[in-house]
């Protein structure tokens, strides 16, 4: 899966170098898209763009993806023999899902100006964020780890950065939560419970994206 991911992403990256196709506006992400407020003003709505836009990336900047992939791939290996396929992708879309949401959700409580946003970010924070938990739950030496996510968190808060810390907080959150329910239920007797779990945060992030949708704000 994580050979998958980075050829979808690098895919999708060519697409959107090809002039014409407009790939990148199809696929990123604004909170004015999953807000029924702006509808009445002509904004679609258009929540999905929260998933789509973690298949994206800046087509004018050939670092992001480069970085993001060669993290997807130094984590998504080790983490995918951990999990297992099934439950490294359910942990990859669910801190995907939690970075766009605390690009809406930290933008909405802070008032900040709503801009758009592309990138496998949040969903990388998130596996880093779930190998941190694995890390101490084994006993193992997470220091190191430790030090790279506060360094990654703190570069997205500095000025002329264009990283969205939104999304690193958010994906990075939604990887420790997924990260506790996998080590809490590891054993055979507790796989029904971790189903439920991950059932039930899946729910709440859904209905956290569809909270401001038109027929619920009309």
């Amino acid at each position: 899966m994580t050979y998958t991911l980075i050829g979808i992403n690098v895919l999708i990256y060519v697409l959107q170098l090809i002039p014409g196709l407009n790939v990148t506006s199809a696929l990123l992400y604004s909170p004015y898209y999953s807000l029924g407020e702006y509808a009445a003003a002509g904004v679609p709505y258009e929540p999905w763009r929260m998933i789509t836009a973690m298949f994206a990336h800046s087509p004018t900047s050939f670092l992001h993806i480069l970085f993001n992939m060669f993290t997807l791939w130094m984590f998504g290996q080790v983490l995918e023999s951990i999990l297992g396929r099934a439950r490294f992708i359910t942990l990859y879309l669910i801190a995907g899902l939690a970075g766009s949401l605390g690009v809406m959700y930290f933008d909405l409580a802070l008032g900040l100006e709503f801009t758009s946003v592309v990138g496998a970010s949040g969903a990388i924070f998130g596996l880093m964020g779930a190998y941190l938990v694995i890390l101490r739950h084994l006993g193992s030496n997470s220091t190191g780890l430790l030090v790279l996510v506060a360094i990654n968190v703190v570069l997205g808060f500095l000025p002329g950065s264009n990283l969205s810390w939104q999304a690193h907080v958010g994906g990075l959150i939604g990887g420790v939560i997924g990260g506790l329910i996998y080590t809490r239920t590891r054993s055979r007797e507790k796989l029904r419970l971790q189903r439920y779990l991950i059932g039930g945060l899946v729910l709440v992030e859904l209905a956290l994206a569809l909270a401001h949708a038109p027929i619920f704000v009309a």
